[in-house]
């Protein structure tokens, strides 16, 4: 019949598209618009083949066969079928099975069938030489697409590209519309507005690193005049507090949002010289002192000090926050879901963003929002957890080379207290603005 069939192999697209936009075939460097990404494709094989589209076969591997995120939303996408293989971890390196054999299986069908009159292959794996040829004896046309090589070589076996009867490049250019490399920078923590007592804890230097963190403001003071000189300003990113992903042994460990652990060794007893909190300073005025507790975030391991409120150093007030599954309905919770799927691409920022806007928007007392900013950078124990399992949903928060990846978990929260963020500023706005 005379309409075009695309089959992609994901591995081969999305590998080949992080070896040239970030110099190494790993997916993870990279974010990939799905939607975008397969519309481009449809387009491009209608306009190659002058044929209508039946059908992208999206074939990928996933542990357990189990669908991922990106599985879901790309199957409930018009004209596209996604084939699973299998995804298996052998000495530190995870690697495809049976991919290779559906994509032959479905390429033969296909043409024994006359299904389509031509047939588009993005992949570079000679195994399909085989399947390609078979296509060709029952008269189907087969058109070759590769990704632009990172070193300008071909990323293709040399039998594949011999026997495709047309031969077409996606480049820099056309990949780029749908993906993009992740940058290597730490998260910047959210820039609300911070009460004195907020302001003072973020300004106090770690016990451990107050003589690195006194050293490097020398550094910076110095430096600053000499900019002044020639008339120029430091940029956002120089001055933003963001965590360098890599740092030199005399460098502070500074982070994008502190821990609750951070905070506890500043209540512990901060190095001399270091400023004290001024929540701590008011309460050592008063009648009582409470001694600071250690809240233990779910990627730390070992003692926890309880304190009041409900048994981790929280207030009250803050431990009885409504959690977003007690505020959301049953029609909204299928409406989240479809949104999940269609729409939430997975980065983990915006996935913090995603769980704190449907929070603010669902809670019908302001006073809460204002109970949860007092606690900023620390997300009260009960919606920390449960945005965390949210998180989980779109495969953050997964064991990376065995280590749990922490850098999404800064990501997660940074997202979160951005959107509380603007939710505030939002409620406290002049009712002319």
């Amino acid at each position: 019949m005379d309409r075009c069939v695309v089959l992609v192999d994901a591995g081969y697209l999305l590998g080949a598209a992080a070896s040239l936009l970030a110099g190494e075939p790993a997916r993870s460097r990279i974010t990939v618009d799905h939607a975008t990404l397969i519309q481009g494709l449809r387009e491009r094989a209608e306009a190659d083949t002058q044929r209508p589209l039946l059908r992208i076969y999206w074939f990928d591997g996933a542990p357990d066969r189990v669908p991922q995120p990106e599985h879901r939303r790309l199957r409930v996408m018009s004209r596209v079928t996604v084939r699973l293989g299998a995804l298996t971890r052998s000495d530190g390196r995870w690697a495809q099975k049976g991919v290779d054999a559906a994509m032959h299986a479905e390429l033969t069908e296909l043409a024994r069938n006359r299904a389509c009159s031509d047939i588009v292959l993005v992949t570079g794996d000679g195994d399909l030489l085989p399947g390609l040829m078979s296509a060709k004896e029952h008269g189907v046309a087969v058109h070759l697409w590769a990704v632009q090589a990172a070193d300008g070589d071909y990323n293709q076996s040399e039998d594949l590209v011999a026997e495709a009867d047309e031969r077409r490049v996606l480049d820099r250019t056309w990949i780029t519309r749908a993906v993009r490399a992740k940058e290597l920078t730490g998260i910047c923590a959210p820039q609300p507005a911070p009460g004195p007592e907020i302001a003072a804890i973020l300004s106090a230097p770690l016990p451990e690193t107050a003589a690195a963190a006194a050293a490097a403001a020398s550094r910076t003071a110095d430096a600053r005049p000499a900019a002044e000189r020639n008339g120029t300003r430091p940029t956002a990113a120089a001055t933003a507090p963001c965590a360098s992903p890599e740092r030199g042994a005399d460098s502070p460990a500074v982070r994008g949002v502190p821990t609750p652990k951070d905070l506890a060794g500043l209540g512990r007893g901060p190095a001399a010289g270091a400023p004290q909190p001024v929540a701590a300073q008011s309460a050592a005025s008063g009648a009582s002192a409470t001694p600071s507790a250690t809240l233990r975030w779910s990627s730390d391991k070992g003692w926890v000090e309880r304190g009041a409120g409900n048994g981790l150093g929280e207030p009250p007030e803050t431990a009885s926050l409504p959690m977003l599954a007690q505020l959301t309905s049953a029609e909204q919770r299928w409406a989240d879901r479809e949104e999940d799927i269609t729409t939430v691409g997975g980065d983990p920022f915006e996935v913090g963003q995603v769980f704190a806007r449907r929070w603010t928007e669902r809670i019908t007392d302001s006073i809460h929002l204002q109970h949860l900013s007092t606690e900023y950078p620390r997300i009260p124990h009960r919606i920390d957890g449960e945005l965390l399992r949210y998180a989980a949903r779109f495969g953050l928060l997964a064991h990376k080379d065995d280590q749990i990846d922490e850098h999404d978990r800064y990501a997660i929260r940074a997202g979160f207290w951005r959107e509380i963020d603007a939710r505030t500023a939002a409620e406290h706005a002049p009712a002319g603005d």
